[in-house]
């Protein structure tokens, strides 16, 4: 549910409650005040329970049956203690822990002891505390990712002014389009007034280093078997090519690496050259990242990034994309098509453990990684179709995934998929928790011996650049400057 749709209801709510309120000081009941009104009495219980925003129209006859001014019902005296703890209790129950929990919102019944409503609002209170206290090490990280997110999301994951830039400096090199060659991305170095240098000895908290005093980049001598030259090139360029200074904060390093990677996809794989091709594709209803990889030389997650970049601003079709470790995590997502993704508290998706039954855990399950899986996923927001694939890395095996809406599967390769899930994931009953027969037999039995990943007990990394070893960085450019 929307913030929008939220503060609605609650309005609503308040506005329902003092009607009964001052409906019940004046010694009426329901069917008095409906019959003064002329409404049904089950129109009235729904405007009194907040189910039914009343009209302008309705809320005069109600001011005027009840000898109040409509003042009095939008802005009137605070709302007595029963009121107010029903209409905080019913917004709890809209809320994101009682989804979480499972619990199905209730009518609150007059019956039903303050006392005990007091006891559920305390309980709702203090798992929200709970919440915030396990998440508040890498509060900041997550609130700048969450405003990013919405960013890309607002401009539908295209930046007009990178797409510019990386246009500039192919046209300066004379990059004839299709795929960027090591040599080009050595000629964009030179552009640039860099020459590359490569050292066994990279600080291993860093993908390069740029010594800016003597126009020198350095990268590691060791480039991973899967590993491209071009990418680490391209990224360490791209942050001078944008003329990024020493970052601020976190949300400022946040939106510099951003930047930085959407321009190496930029350069990597061109606007003006792919998007005749994407287009031709969708007209033969054949759009398939694996042909925007193998044409453009990149790696899957790059390919998939970029038609995120492309899909919505120049074939009007709205996309998600998703990278999940192994282990579940979601480690990077984007959508614009409506994808309820499961969140925190602060709306950040990254970290999140994706649900079992979609197509990015799914696939791990695949014997067959030669061939994308393809996957339909019904959803309570209606049904998505996803391709994936699983690649390697040096923190293990991840999955990509790129999906889009039903009415949208009709432009993409694989849309013939016998394959289909079932996904609530935005509510924590559908996998993550185990079935209550379940849970009984072994609860109790059982007792695993946690894998406890390094970066559960980590903080936050400091400094202007997080996780980097700056005194590494100035002695190993001190070491290689040249004398």
């Amino acid at each position: 549910m929307s913030t929008s749709a939220v503060e609605e209801d609650a309005d609503a709510l308040t506005i329902g409650r003092r009607i009964r309120q001052l409906r019940t000081a004046r010694g009426m009941t329901l069917d008095d005040l409906a019959a003064a009104v002329d409404r049904a009495p089950s129109q009235m219980s729904m405007i009194e329970t907040g189910k039914r925003e009343p009209k302008l129209t309705q809320l005069q006859a109600i001011a005027r049956a009840l000898g109040v001014t409509i003042d009095a019902l939008l802005e009137g005296e605070p709302l007595d203690e029963r009121s107010a703890i029903e209409i905080a209790l019913e917004r709890a129950m809209k809320g994101q822990t009682f989804q979480a929990l499972g619990i199905e919102p209730f009518r609150i019944a007059k019956s039903m002891p303050t006392d005990a409503l007091k006891a559920l609002l305390a309980l709702h209170g203090e798992i929200d505390r709970l919440r915030d206290e396990r998440a508040a090490t890498p509060e900041e990280a997550r609130r700048a990712n969450v405003e990013l997110r919405h960013l890309m999301r607002r401009q539908d994951n295209h930046f007009a002014d990178l797409e510019a830039k990386a246009a500039e400096i192919l046209a300066a090199v004379r990059h004839p389009g299709g795929p960027l060659t090591q040599r080009t991305a050595s000629e964009i170095a030179a552009h640039l007034g860099f020459t590359l240098h490569y050292a066994p000895d990279l600080p291993q908290t860093t993908r390069s280093v740029a010594d800016l005093a003597h126009g020198r980049l350095y990268l590691s001598s060791s480039v991973p078997a899967k590993g491209d030259a071009r990418t680490a090139v391209l990224q360490a360029l791209s942050s001078r090519i944008l003329g990024h200074a020493e970052p601020r904060s976190y949300a400022e390093f946040l939106r510099q690496r951003v930047e930085t990677n959407y321009l190496t996809g930029a350069l990597l794989i061109p606007e003006a050259h792919v998007v005749p091709a994407l287009t031709e594709a969708k007209a033969r209803r054949a759009i398939s990242i694996e042909d925007l990889r193998d044409a453009y030389s990149v790696s899957y997650e790059t390919a998939a990034h970029r038609f995120t970049n492309l899909a919505t601003r120049h074939l009007g079709i709205p996309v998600h994309f998703l990278k999940v470790h192994e282990s579940g995590t979601i480690t990077k997502a984007y959508e614009n098509d409506d994808v309820n993704f499961p969140t925190d508290r602060l709306g950040a998706i990254e970290g999140q453990m994706c649900c079992r039954r979609w197509t990015s855990r799914v696939v791990f399950d695949e014997d067959d990684r030669f061939n994308p899986y393809y996957q339909y996923t019904d959803t309570g927001n209606g049904t998505y179709w996803c391709t994936a694939r699983v690649e390697a890395s040096s923190e293990g095996l991840h999955s990509v995934s790129v999906g889009v809406r039903f009415d949208d599967t009709k432009w993409f390769v694989g849309r013939d998929t016998p394959h289909r899930g079932v996904s609530k994931h935005s509510v924590e009953v559908c996998c993550r928790r185990a079935p209550a027969d379940l849970e009984g037999r072994w609860r109790e039995n059982s007792w695993p011996n946690v894998k406890t990943p390094r970066t559960l007990l980590a903080t936050l990394p400091t400094g202007a650049f997080p996780g980097v070893d700056t005194t590494d960085v100035y002695e190993f450019l001190e070491a290689h400057a040249p004398r």
